[in-house]
């Protein structure tokens, strides 16, 4: 009889290497060579943080980012939608607190086709009048529904009561209904005119592809985007916290049978000292899978949720620690109770050997199957590169689980987890009392 095999310990997995060239306008480009990728994907990183938005056209640059592709200097909206679709090309684009994306997905035969409609339309938007209306009155729809919403309402709230009114961070991203509703086709030329631009901006590339190759295409296409446009250099504003944010805030729907709960604190970004391993890790031991200890308490001993989650959210200034999920409005309080109760007990009594064990293996085992695809690969240094950081990090985090233990696990956590900002979106009338009666901090209702 065969000895029965013994399985070893995988072999350390690195984010793959990108090569990096720069451009003649002042963009920098980064290729990933991903064999067996042969959808390549592209993203375009601009960083014109939302604070650099006019305070009272707030949401401009999401409008920018939806109508850059709805018409051109050279043909319509319906003209590229069409070409798009002929040639098999995805084309988009998002405005986050970092600034603007657009990316493009093709097979390598129409990747030329694609980096020439992109530049297109970075270079040569007439932000048609209609397309620009159309769009506004699509943002202003999005406004309605996330405040019909539970968990978006909760997020809404939470922003706002964290953050002090100042901080761009206290308000949606896309901009509120007032000021969405008074941009003009005008104000966004002069942002584009202003901010999007390619100094100071960075191209990925990644897919089944030699990296001369894609360099050609890229400086033949982006390389032309003119560097008389705007600069995308703009630096970030901080975003202070609100001097009240350590409170409950009760958001009233009358009738609900559940409860949102939203709670959270200030975070660490990704350029804590020590390294940004152990968050990862934390997110997953506390709210990151069914055996999580929220979840084992909530969810499977007391049956009040179909799950709740915990994760780290790392800003370009700091960050937040999150938790969230609805529960049955009848134990609205016992849950906040218990919730809370699980997440001061981590930090007063830290972690087990078997527990760390369990969550470092699964960060760092799943990586590869999490950056597996081009387009995963792209996003990941699309967003690092936001916050002046390579790919490198990614590695650097995973290397750095390798040491970690429980002392260092409940340090990390009981330095973030104090001064909650919870929000709760419920039926007030139920419950409200219920909650002050726990005294967990001052309990504000609004409708």
């Amino acid at each position: 009889m065969l000895p029965r095999p013994i399985p070893k310990e995988p072999a350390p997995w690195a984010f793959p290497t990108p090569q990096e060239r720069a451009l003649d306008n002042g963009a920098r480009l980064l290729v990933y060579p991903v064999p067996g990728q042969h959808v390549i994907s592209t993203r375009v990183v601009i960083p014109a943080p939302l604070s650099s938005e006019p305070r009272d056209r707030e949401g401009v640059a999401t409008l920018v980012s939806r109508t850059m592709d709805e018409g051109t200097e050279q043909r319509t909206g319906e003209e590229m939608a069409e070409l798009l679709e002929r040639n098999g090309v995805g084309l988009a684009a998002a405005a986050t607190e970092g600034g603007i994306v657009m990316e493009v997905d093709a097979t390598r035969p129409q990747l030329s086709t694609g980096l020439e409609l992109l530049t297109e339309c970075l270079s040569q938007p007439v932000f048609d009048q209609g397309e620009v209306r159309r769009h506004q009155r699509q943002r202003l729809a999005d406004i309605e529904q996330a405040l019909a919403r539970p968990a978006s309402r909760a997020a809404l709230e939470w922003i706002a009561t964290k953050y002090a009114p100042a901080a761009r961070a206290s308000r949606p991203s896309g901009g509120g209904a007032e000021t969405v509703a008074a941009i003009t086709r005008d104000d966004l030329a002069a942002f584009h005119r202003d901010h999007v631009g390619p100094r100071g901006a960075t191209v990925v590339v990644a897919g089944d592809i030699d990296v001369d190759e894609a360099t050609a295409d890229v400086a033949r296409t982006l390389g032309s985007w003119g560097a008389e446009s705007g600069s995308a250099a703009t630096e970030p504003a901080d975003n202070p916290t609100a001097a009240d944010a350590a409170r409950i805030v009760f958001v009233d729907r009358p009738g609900s049978v559940q409860t949102e709960i939203y709670l959270g604190a200030s975070g660490p970004s990704r350029r804590v000292p020590g390294g940004w391993a152990p968050y990862p890790a934390l997110a997953y031991l506390l709210g990151g899978s069914p055996s999580s200890r929220i979840d084992a308490l909530l969810r499977e001993e007391k049956g009040y949720t179909y799950g709740m989650r915990a994760t780290f959210r790392p800003r370009l200034r700091g960050g937040e620690v999150l938790v969230s999920g609805s529960v049955r409005g009848d134990v609205t309080a016992e849950s906040l109770d218990l919730l809370l109760g699980v997440l001061d007990g981590a930090a007063a009594d830290g972690f087990t050997a078997e527990e760390v064990k369990a969550a470092v293996d699964f960060v760092g085992k799943t990586a590869p199957a999490r950056y597996a695809t081009a387009d995963v690969i792209a996003d990941e240094a699309a967003h690092l590169a936001f916050d002046g950081l390579g790919t490198s990090f990614v590695t650097d985090y995973l290397e750095g689980l390798r040491s970690l233990d429980p002392q260092r696990l409940q340090r990390d956590w009981a330095a973030v987890a104090h001064d909650w900002t919870v929000v709760l979106v419920g039926d007030a009338d139920a419950a409200a009392e219920q909650v002050r009666a726990l005294g967990r901090g001052d309990v504000t209702v609004v409708s």
